[in-house]
């Protein structure tokens, strides 16, 4: 019975990464696609901004 003991959390761990990997394909696209596209330009350009904007004192 020690292989079974030494094989379940491998298999345990793979279903797992499996659910997860199905899921993470699944939420892409549909719907709310256009709504999180935009909010990640959002914050591009938000940090984009941030980063050329000049510094008070000019340090």
């Amino acid at each position: 019975m020690d292989y079974v003991s030494a094989l379940v959390p491998p298999v345990v761990m793979a279903v797992f990464f499996i659910g997860l990997v199905r899921t993470i394909i699944k939420s892409q696209g549909g719907p709310n696609k256009a709504k999180e596209d935009a909010a990640v330009d959002a914050a591009l350009a938000r940090a984009e901004a941030a980063k050329q904007a000049p510094r008070p004192g000019g340090a």
